[in-house]
């Protein structure tokens, strides 16, 4: 999953660069082959693909290539064609076969040469191929990146069916033990764990010491004692024991059900974890990836060693290919010969503390308390919760809470400190606060700048604090992610909360029957039998249409009935998505291009959140192949909006009939989305209509991505790692934290995770737009444009170079960062 979109940046880059390019189906054996199976690709050849799963171009083994005499016949293949660059997508073994290719090269066209097959001209005029590889594994498996494109759209399959299996597990009081992939390393397992938290998990680099199955039980049966309904264990397919011996699913559900005779089932996700629709982060990832694997082999010479496009942290790099198929085959060679610690060092820590939720809701950032919390038990620490933000803490609601506390605790609160400091500082005394973590957005940030502006007033302030940064806008500065972003982009471009927008669509299962209403409000058909009960007083009627169902079921409970004639639309906005009989209209960009892709010559205006910061509309264009995304950073005005609808025009005349635009909600007070709905609709007539949608807060709920509540698991851990050595450093001094860097953000920058001081970040911020000055993800503005044709330039001076494998280091500043 998210092959598609590498296939597609590559296509456009190349053709943007002016190199003609080229498809080779099904993999090597298609190189073998020949013929038509090495097809020249145009623009049009890559549309409608990102939202789809697996590759276009297909795959195949080939044991042919394996042999000289395999690979003799692809350089005749490549040659005769002039194909001189190659672009490969794989694993280990893949990349392997294109390093070998590539060394052989000048010698297999000499072979052809002399055999009379192709003339001498021809092989020095491509006397050397180059060589870039992707690698693209649902493992995460290969060592030199921190993921490899379909590992996060494997975790979301994974996630969907632990997050449903959880709720019948509650209900029946059961064990579930979830066999995932990964027969050589144990990524998927660890991250889905970590992100269901999970009671146990299994991974093929780590085996359980000796004795685990006493110890596994003990925890199973002391969280039953604790009143805990459901037991989760995860096992990677790989996973093996101190002696090499497998350890199977159905092992620890016979070992469960023998020694405490709990209800145990076993379920196995094997292909479905390959399948559906890529995640947003996977379609991103491979887009930046595919763009600057054509950027690598322009640069190339015949000195360029074959190299694979590689994450480090936010940061694309160039690593010598061979480097990491090596680095990733001593993994296995140390888990074969049982020296494990060195396998997983290959593949890649008495005070109160108080844990405060500050602003909008961000998905993810559950798992980042109960990241924190638990943390801060483990080293020793008593952990509070202040419940509603900065005002809830100057009231006092701060609560201490426990190991077991974490499931589902969140906290919400807008208010700033600022005319509560006298009662918070109160309150951190009379609870002897000696450390604060706050998990929120902008409003967070401006929090803690004003906890740090009275600290010479108030002495309780002195004390270590660290912001971890949770919103949907990514607008915080200091990070270039934020906990709640990836959920919110997986929101705009997933379909799982879509419908189809045009029309009505009405079906049943069993007594259970449903309607789509197209509308941008929750709406739910009734008789009117009560008068007007909707929150905004309206008085909306319309005609029921003789094929909609008369009767509406709920839980086998009659909730309405459609009398004949006229019937009131009541409009819900909370209690409505509880409903189960019903499904409303929350399109999304996939959904909607499936749409558009049905109903010709149609363009979609979809309006995103993020105040002034662009990043969701932006980022999210990217992630759905949108034509246009409209920002506030980036001013724009009538001529451009007449461009957009001058390119969607020509589009138009083309096979792809359909278009997608995006707005940021403030990108302009003038161009709203209203009046761009209208212009395009006015200035498209004849061409193309419009349809528009705005999501709204649909984009901050939700269950949170696997990306997001890793992150949040993740960078929560580290911020309590950090608060406890700086409290371990002054324990029995006395000691009052007043440094700039006693208080600090905790982000991601490129490939360093950085605790930057907020005195610091106050220069890098733009107060009256509550977004960092200098954007990270403005640099990929341009490569949304030339992947929808646009005429743009796109700066290179930031892509990766080429370095050594063991180079992965942070900067002075920080340490390495891990997605």
């Amino acid at each position: 999953m998210g092959m598609n979109a590498a296939v597609r940046a590559v296509v456009r880059m190349g053709i943007y660069v002016g190199a003609k390019v080229y498809f080779i189906y099904e993999g090597y054996q298609g190189m073998v082959d020949g013929g038509s199976n090495i097809v020249e690709a145009d623009w049009e050849s890559v549309s409608s693909i990102l939202q789809v799963g697996g590759t276009i171009i297909g795959s195949a083994r080939c044991q042919a290539f394996r042999s000289r005499e395999g690979r003799l016949k692809a350089a005749c293949n490549l040659v005769r064609l002039g194909i001189t660059n190659l672009c490969v997508i794989g694993g280990d073994g893949s990349l392997t076969g294109a390093n070998l290719f590539r060394k052989e090269w000048n010698g297999l066209l000499e072979e052809l040469a002399k055999n009379g097959e192709i003339d001498k001209d021809a092989v020095e005029k491509h006397s050397y191929l180059n060589v870039v590889g992707m690698v693209g594994s649902i493992d995460n498996d290969f060592c030199g990146t921190d993921m490899t494109i379909g590992t996060d759209s494997a975790l979301h399959r994974i996630i969907e069916v632990v997050d449903a299996i959880m709720t019948t597990a509650q209900s029946h009081q059961r064990t579930f033990v979830l066999e995932v992939m990964g027969r050589h390393c144990g990524y998927l397992a660890l991250v889905s764990a970590l992100a269901c938290g999970a009671d146990w998990v299994f991974l093929p680099e780590s085996p359980p010491e000796e004795g685990w199955e006493e110890n596994m039980c003990l925890k199973l049966s002391e969280n039953r004692a604790q009143k805990k309904r459901l037991n989760i264990i995860i096992v990677a397919e790989g996973a093996i024991d101190t002696q090499n011996k497998p350890i199977s699913s159905e092992k620890i559900k016979e070992l469960v059900v023998k020694q405490l005779g709990f209800d145990t089932r076993v379920t196995i996700l094997g292909h479905v974890q390959r399948g559906g629709t890529p995640s947003a982060f996977d379609r991103i990832l491979a887009s930046r990836m595919g763009v600057e694997a054509v950027v690598a082999l322009m640069e190339a010479t015949p000195q360029t060693p074959a190299c694979v496009v590689s994450l480090r942290g936010n940061h694309a790099v160039r690593l010598p290919l061979m480097e990491c198929v090596q680095m990733t085959q001593d993994v296995q060679k140390a888990m074969d010969e049982r020296r494990f610690k060195d396998a997983v060092q290959l593949r890649g820590s008495n005070c109160n503390v108080a844990v405060i939720n500050v602003g909008a809701p961000a998905a993810g950032m559950n798992a980042a308390v109960r990241s924190a919390v638990r943390v801060g038990i483990a080293d020793g620490h008593r952990m509070y919760a202040v419940y509603d933000g900065f005002d809830g803490f100057a009231k006092g609601q701060v609560k201490e809470i426990k190991w077991g506390d974490v499931g589902g605790w969140t906290g919400q609160g807008g208010t700033l400190p600022g005319k509560h400091l006298e009662k918070i500082a109160e309150q951190m005394r009379s609870h002897s606060i000696n450390a604060l973590l706050i998990i929120g957005g902008f409003e967070a940030y401006l929090g803690l700048l004003e906890l740090a502006a009275a600290r010479e007033k108030h002495e309780e302030f002195c004390v270590p604090m660290v912001m971890v940064p949770a919103t949907v806008s990514n607008n915080v500065p200091g990070s270039d992610f934020s906990i709640g972003a990836d959920t919110a982009l997986n929101t705009i471009t997933d379909n799982r909360y879509g419908a189809e927008m045009s029309g009505i669509y009405t079906g049943a299962t069993g007594v259970r029957q449903w309607v789509v209403f197209p509308c941008e409000t929750w709406c739910q058909w009734l008789e009117d039998v009560s008068g007007c009960l909707c929150p905004r007083r309206c008085s909306l009627w319309t005609e029921v249409p003789k094929h909609i169902p008369k009767v509406w079921w709920r839980d086998q409970q009659l909730v309405g009935r459609a009398g004949p004639g006229l019937v009131h639309v009541r409009h819900w906005l909370r209690s409505w998505i509880q409903m189960t009989d019903l499904l409303v209209c929350g399109q999304t960009c996939d959904r909607i291009k499936q749409s558009a892709s049905g109903t010709k010559r149609r363009v979609f205006i979809i309006e995103t959140m993020g105040g002034y910061c662009g990043y969701l509309a932006n980022m999210g264009g990217l992630a759905a192949g949108a034509d246009a995304a409209y920002i506030f950073e980036e001013p724009f005005d009538i001529r451009d909006l007449q461009s957009n609808v001058e390119h969607l025009t020509e589009k138009m005349k083309t096979t792809i009939q359909r278009g997608l635009v995006l707005r940021n909600e403030s990108c302009s007070v003038n161009y709203t989305t209203d009046f761009i709905y209208q212009l395009y609709s006015e200035e498209g007539k004849g061409v193309f209509d419009c349809r528009k949608n705005v999501l709204g807060h649909m984009q901050q709920g939700g269950a949170p991505s696997p990306f997001d509540r890793n992150f949040g698991t993740k960078i929560s851990a580290r911020a309590m790692e950090w608060i406890t050595d700086k409290l371990k450093g002054s324990q029995g001094t006395g000691k009052k934290f007043v440094s700039d860097d006693s208080i600090c953000v905790l982000g991601i920058s490129k490939r360093d995770l950085l605790f930057q001081p907020v005195a610091e970040l106050r220069k890098e911020t733009d107060f009256e737009h509550r977004i960092p000055r200098e954007q990270w993800w403005l640099k990929l503005r341009p490569l949304m444009k030339i992947l929808a044709k646009y005429k743009a330039s796109y700066d290179v001076s930031d892509a990766g170079k080429l370095e050594s494998l063991g180079h992965h280091q942070a900067t002075s500043q920080g340490e390495p960062a891990a997605i």
